[in-house]
């Protein structure tokens, strides 16, 4: 047991779109991820989708509803089901909770993105 230096995780890469797990927490992955421009629509059927916005701006934008704005320091939530897409038009970093196994992706058509242990 140790504590995890975040910034010191986020600057061992400088891709887009590219989670990597710090550690784990129960049944989930906790990752880091740096956005920039616009990830697909998408939605997850089983599990929520959780966003802590650490660096930057994002902007959730949510099929059928208005899009959000989420500044560093707060945090949003997509319930499962919803229809939803991330995006940023500065580098955003973002610090992540999935359960393990779950694609980043959801039902699009791309595919998931590796997540590797850093």
């Amino acid at each position: 047991m140790k504590p995890i230096n975040i910034a010191e995780k986020l600057g061992r890469f400088s891709t887009h779109w590219d989670p990597h797990v710090v550690c784990d927490y129960n049944d989930n992955d906790v990752m880091v991820v740096k956005f920039k421009g616009e990830f697909p629509f998408h939605k997850h059927d089983d599990t929520d989708d959780f966003f802590c916005v650490l660096e930057g701006e994002m902007i959730m934008d949510l099929e059928g509803q208005p899009s959000q704005v989420v500044k560093a320091g707060e945090l949003f939530l997509v319930p499962k089901g919803v229809v939803h897409r991330p995006r940023a038009d500065q580098e955003v970093k973002v610090l992540l909770i999935e359960p393990k196994g779950e694609p980043n992706s959801g039902d699009a058509d791309r595919p998931a993105a590796l997540k590797p242990r850093i």
